[in-house]
């Protein structure tokens, strides 16, 4: 088979890169080693920055999110028992959309299948091959098991942290830089309405806790817990109870309780490769960067990636011009690295670390406090959250 692009992983960055690349004239091929239902059910992040939902729109895929999305203009710290909210609008003039990352799947691969795009799910032994020529090549077998081959102008390894498209770059070519947090997010997802209009951050003596939201009938919260921790030992209700004890404030808090239908740790870790190229092949997303999702970024710095990816990708196939490609890693990176540090403030502020003594716990109430009552601090703060400018 030929095609002048072949992605891999029909996540938010591969998805949407082929929709842009469609509305450029571009082909594209989106290989997916997961079967259409499994990407389309996957909980993962549910917080668009203001700059995201603005280019989905652009697009032409944001009907359903403008129906179903929940617009927040704010959220709270809390902190000593007490709610101090951030009024992102009134701040920044922008808001973030709840809508979950797996809607926004869901939208792209309808998008994709209407209008005749090459997705193919259930792919197994992919491989990439000479990826440093002019015709990279993508051998795998298909889901009826028939072996197959892409050729491509060019491949984007959209597939995620565990995927082939960063371990089949050459040994010493990429440079990666980790840290890797002592503590993990047990999160579930309730049936259950919200039991507060916004998202909450919760800084407590016992730990962290989120309360989120996916939509007006089902909450998403998070607890910090050690990475070690057996699942197992959460039972619902000690989940509850400890969520109740997280989100509490002086005068009163009502914690809503529900069937909790999933639950799950992830480990919390800050990843970044440099350089996001290696000949003709691209890296966007997951597969290039990991944030932690406190600062709810990285969904968001996928689809970053892949506008400037299409730009650069469409200014090279059609015109033969190579300064954006030549450009994409370092444009790329300036953003990731902001997100970087947004997201390591947001975490450091917000959770206990383990064995602390009490002089940087007192650091971390003062700059809590500092950013709950300064409006230049808040507003540092809003300006990230909702997101910067594409």
């Amino acid at each position: 088979m030929r095609a002048q692009v072949g992605i891999l992983g029909a996540g938010p960055a591969g998805l949407l890169l082929s929709h842009l690349l469609h509305l450029e004239g571009i082909d594209a091929v989106v290989l997916e080693t997961r079967d259409r239902s499994h990407v389309e059910r996957r909980v993962r992040a549910g917080v668009c920055e203001q700059p995201t939902v603005d280019l989905l729109r652009e697009v032409g895929l944001a009907e359903r999110l403008d129906r179903e999305g929940l617009p927040h203009h704010g959220f709270s710290l809390r902190f000593d028992r007490e709610d101090h909210r951030i009024p992102l609008t009134e701040l920044t003039g922008r808001s973030i959309t709840v809508y979950g990352q797996q809607e926004v799947v869901k939208d792209l691969v309808a998008a994709r299948l209407a209008a005749g795009g090459g997705v193919e799910f259930g792919v197994a032994d992919v491989a990439l091959h000479d990826v440093d020529g002019d015709r990279p090549r993508i051998t795998y077998v298909d889901a009826s098991g028939e072996q197959r081959e892409l050729v491509c102008d060019v491949i984007a390894g959209c597939d995620g942290f565990h995927g082939v498209s960063r371990a089949s770059i050459p040994a010493g070519a990429l440079r990666t830089i980790e840290h890797v947090y002592p503590f993990a997010w047990l999160g579930v997802l309730a049936k259950t309405p919200p039991s507060h209009e916004e998202l909450i951050y919760a800084n407590h003596e016992r730990g962290f806790a989120l309360h989120s939201m996916r939509s007006p009938e089902v909450t998403r919260l998070y607890l910090q817990v050690d990475p070690a921790e057996d699942v197992s030992l959460w039972p619902d209700e000690r989940i509850w109870e400890e969520l109740d004890l997280r989100l509490a404030v002086d005068g009163g808090f009502a914690l809503r309780e529900g069937p909790i239908v999933e639950k799950g740790i992830t480990p919390m870790r800050s990843f970044v490769t440099e350089p996001m190229r290696h000949g003709r092949l691209f890296l966007a997303g997951d597969a290039a960067h990991i944030v932690p999702p406190t600062g709810a970024k990285g969904m968001n710095l996928a689809v970053a990636d892949v506008r400037v990816l299409s730009r650069a990708l469409s200014a090279l196939l059609k015109r033969g011009d190579e300064a954006l490609v030549e450009s994409y890693s370092d444009t790329c990176l300036q953003r990731v690295w902001r997100a970087e540090h947004f997201s390591y403030l947001m975490t450091t502020m917000l959770h206990r670390q383990p064995g602390v003594d009490d002089f940087q716990h007192r650091l971390q109430l003062s700059q809590l406090r500092y950013t709950a009552t300064s409006t230049a601090a808040a507003t540092s703060l809003a300006e990230n959250y909702v997101g910067l400018p594409l």
